[in-house]
């Protein structure tokens, strides 16, 4: 199976820094075409645009502060994620959104930073790639009162509910389903929710170097996820949804494609020159 997109992948992590090559080799052995490199400050969006401008076409960017990064969110920084975001590799503003089960910056600095994010996105036009951990009614709330001026988003890596899931389909939302859903004990609620799952609102994502799908556990030695995982995702998510892997994945490729405005599948990956 060729053409896969994975739409968050964590390229500029230190885990990638002594084989990054390799990694993208085995993607496209793997049949991963374009990797969208996430963002998740305002350095590592730096890095990620750096990464994509070396493989036109086949390697994205997103540009954007994680509510982990929210303190660092300071009154320059919306003109530096313009700025990158002013770059056709940069598809996207995020990864940002609001993150209460760790809370590595406080509530009220994650939302005014989220705020000025989803601004930000309606301003140029770009769609946003979202974050939401165990911060669901706040993070709707804001999204519902920027939704009518974004150019529509994803909530990435997608945990919850299935209730949870059909408000951000309301919202127009797309969902990205990654290895969470191999995980037997805490991806039942995933595996229900995604049984729900139009295949026209679905993409896929490894959120590497996190997320391994629990199947891998036992023949990847160090734990660390990568793009060329992405067909494991792909299938188990084919099965529960009961959808065969080839016809999701041309519905996930041409969802990602509409979104991010990608253009046609360009061959194999060749890595940053």
């Amino acid at each position: 199976m060729t053409g896969l997109i994975d739409i968050g992948a964590n390229l500029t992590h230190d885990a990638f820094d002594h084989d990054r090559g390799a990694v993208l080799a085995r993607a496209t052995a793997a049949g991963v075409s374009r990797l969208i490199i996430t963002g998740a400050s305002a350095g590592s969006s730096s890095q990620a645009l750096a990464l994509a401008r070396g493989a036109p076409g086949q390697l994205f960017a997103t540009a954007g502060v994680h509510p982990h990064h929210a303190l660092e969110y300071d009154p320059q920084t919306t003109a530096r994620l313009a700025a990158l975001a002013a770059h056709e590799e940069v598809v996207a503003i995020g990864e940002c959104g609001l993150d209460y089960f760790r809370d590595l910056s406080p509530r009220p600095v994650q939302r005014e930073a989220f705020a000025r994010q989803l601004e930000l996105a309606a301003a140029i036009g770009k769609p946003v790639f979202l974050h939401q951990r165990e911060a669901h009614a706040d993070f709707l709330a804001m999204v519902r009162e920027w939704r009518s001026s974004l150019a529509g988003g994803v909530a990435h890596c997608f945990t919850g509910t299935r209730a949870q899931m059909e408000a951000y389909l309301e919202l127009g939302l797309y969902i990205g389903i990654t290895g969470w859903i191999c995980d037997d004990a805490r991806g039942a609620s995933l595996r229900d929710a995604v049984m729900a799952l139009p295949p026209d609102r679905l993409m896929l994502e490894t959120d590497a170097p996190y997320l391994l799908p629990r199947s891998l556990a036992k023949t990847t030695p160090n734990r660390r996820n990568e793009p060329a995982n992405l067909p494991v995702v792909l299938q188990a998510t084919a099965r529960h949804m009961g959808i065969e892997p080839a016809v999701l994945a041309a519905a996930a490729t041409a969802n990602t494609e509409r979104l991010f405005g990608l253009p046609p599948h360009p061959g194999p990956l060749s890595g940053p020159r």
